[in-house]
C-alpha cells in the first residue's frame, strides 16, 4: 500500500517550512532511517527521515519550494511489490482536481448585477433582469462568448459590441474593466459599481513600493518571517518596563583572568559573557518572582533558571539555552555555549536546543553599543540587554576615579513581573557582577 508522504512538524510552533532539498529522486528504494530531504525551518535546516521502506513513486512538491504547510503530501512512498510507475501516473491522475478551484472568481462578478437594475429604476425594470442578451453575442464560429453578465448588461447599454474585446478576467472572460477601455472611460458614471472595488485596498499596507531608485527586492527567508512576527506580537500585547543600571565590571575582569590562567591547560576560555549567563540565572534562582511567564489567567513560576542566549546567524537571530545554568560551573556553561552558537550559526541545533528558556540575555557589547533595550521573547517575561564596558568616572569609595563600566537593562512583562520585583533582580545581578567570587562559589 502506498504511502503518502507529508511535510513534518519539525517544531511544536512550526506551520510551514521550506523543501530545502531533496536527497533522492523518483525510483529509488529507501529504508525507515533513510534521509529523505533537508527541511528549512523558522529556526534551522533540519533533516527529513523515512518512518517505512519503500521506493519513492512521486516527488510532489519539488526542492526549493517554501510556504510549504505541515500536513501538506509532498511525496508518495510506494510499498512493497508495488508498481511505482503505476503510483506515479495515478497520483498525477488525481492531482489536477485542486486546480479547478481557480475557476470560481468569474462568480465574484455576477452578484453586482443583481444590485444594478434595481439602481435604474423605473417600471422596465423587470423586463430587463432577464438577460435575453447574454446568449445573443457569438464569434464568428458561433461560439459562445465568455464575459460577465454586468459587462454583458453595460455593453448592450453602451452599444459595444463584445466580439471586438479581450477579456481580461479568468480563462478571458469579458468583464466591466475591459468595457470601460472600450468606452474610452465613459464607464466610470455608475457610482455603485466603481464602488465596489474599495475593499480590494485593504491589503495594500502589506505590500511597499520600493522608492525610485537602484534596489534590491529580497525575499524574506522563514526565520525573517518568524521574527518579524513574534517581535510585532510582543511589542503590541506585551506592556514592557524597562529598568537600566550600570555595574564595575573591574572585580569580574580580574577574576576571569585569573580562571583562564588556570583554565587554559584544560581548553577553557571563560568569555565575560559566559560569566554574566551564570550571574542573570542566580539572581532568577533568588528573586523567583521573575522567572515566570504570563499564562493569561495563571502565573507559571520555574523552579530552575533556563537562560536563552541571543546569537546572530547570517539569517536572523536564534537564542540556544543553557539548561539550569544557575548550577552548571562557568566553564560547563562556557563550553556549551561555544557548542550551541557553532552549531546554530550552521542551522544545526535540534528544536530543543533553542526552544523554551525562562529568560534571555541579549550582549551587544562586542559591537560597542552602550545601552539598549531588548524586546521581550514571548513567552518569557523578561529579557536582559547587556551594553559595552568601558572606561568611565565611576564613584569608588566616595571618590571619583575611572573604573570599566557596563550598563544592563532588563525588560520586564508588566503583567507578571512588578517593578520592585524586577529592580531586587537587577540589584542582586549588579551585586553578583560587582563580587564575582560568588559565580563559583
Amino acid at each position: 500500500m502506498s504511502i503518502e508522504l507529508k511535510m513534518p512538524a519539525l517544531s511544536p510552533t512550526m506551520e510551514e517550512g521550506t523543501l530545502a532539498k531533496w536527497l533522492v529522486k523518483e525510483g529509488d528504494t529507501v529504508s525507515s532511517g533513510d534521509i529523505l530531504a533537508e527541511i528549512e525551518t523558522d529556526k534551522a535546516t533540519m533533516e527529513f527521515e523515512a518512518v517505512d521502506e519503500g521506493k519513492i513513486a512521486k516527488i510532489l512538491i519539488p526542492e526549493g519550494s517554501d510556504g510549504v504547510k505541515v500536513g501538506t503530501p509532498i511525496a508518495i512512498l510506494a510499498g512493497e511489490g508495488e508498481d511505482a510507475s503505476n503510483q506515479s501516473a495515478s497520483v498525477s491522475a488525481a492531482s489536477p482536481p485542486p486546480k479547478a478551484e481557480a475557476a470560481p472568481p468569474p462568480k465574484v462578478e455576477e452578484p453586482k448585477v443583481q444590485a444594478a437594475p434595481p439602481a435604474k429604476g423605473g417600471g422596465e425594470t423587470p423586463a430587463a433582469s432577464p438577460t435575453p442578451a447574454a446568449p445573443a453575442p457569438k464569434t464568428d464560429s458561433g461560439d459562445r462568448i465568455k464575459a460577465s453578465p454586468l459587462a454583458r448588461r453595460l455593453a448592450e447599454a453602451q452599444g459595444i459590441d463584445l466580439s471586438t474585446l479581450k477579456g481580461s478576467g479568468p480563462g478571458g472572460r469579458i468583464v466591466r474593466a475591459d468595457l470601460g477601455t472600450a468606452a474610452g472611460g465613459a464607464m466610470a458614471a455608475p457610482a455603485p459599481t466603481a464602488a465596489a472595488p474599495a475593499p480590494a485596498a485593504a491589503p495594500a499596507p502589506a505590500h511597499v513600493e520600493p522608492l525610485d531608485i537602484p534596489h534590491e527586492a529580497v525575499k524574506l527567508s522563514n526565520m525573517r518571517k518568524t521574527i518579524a512576527r513574534r517581535l510585532t506580537e510582543s511589542k503590541q500585547q506585551i506592556p514592557h518596563i524597562y529598568l537600566t543600571l550600570d555595574a564595575n565590571l573591574d572585580a569580574l575582569l580580574k577574576l576571569r583572568t585569573e580562571l583562564n590562567a588556570g583554565l587554559a591547560s584544560r581548553g577553557v576560555k571563560l568569555s565575560v559573557n559566559d560569566m554574566l549567563i551564570k550571574a542573570l540565572a542566580l539572581a532568577l534562582i533568588e528573586v523567583p518572582e521573575c522567572n515566570v511567564s504570563f499564562g493569561g489567567d495563571q502565573l507559571i513560576k520555574y523552579n530552575r533558571a533556563d537562560i536563552s542566549v541571543a546569537v546572530s546567524i547570517p539569517n536572523g537571530l536564534i537564542t540556544p539555552i543553557i539548561v539550569d545554568a544557575g548550577n552548571k560551573a562557568i566553564s560547563a556553561i562556557s563550553k556549551e555555549m561555544a557548542d550551541l552558537a557553532a552549531r546554530a550559526k550552521e542551522g544545526k541545533l535540534q528544536p530543543h536546543e533553542y526552544q523554551g528558556g525562562t529568560a534571555s540575555l541579549s550582549n551587544m557589547g562586542m559591537f560597542g553599543i552602550k545601552h539598549f533595550e531588548a524586546v521581550i521573547n514571548p513567552p518569557q517575561a523578561m529579557i536582559m540587554a547587556i551594553g559595552a564596558g568601558e572606561k568611565r568616572p565611576y564613584v569608588i569609595d566616595d571618590s571619583l576615579q575611572i573604573a570599566t563600566v557596563m550598563s544592563a537593562t532588563g525588560s520586564f512583562d508588566h503583567r507578571a513581573i512588578d517593578g520592585a520585583d524586577g529592580a531586587r533582580l537587577m540589584k542582586l545581578f549588579k551585586e553578583l557582577v560587582e563580587s564575582p567570587l560568588a559565580l563559583v562559589a
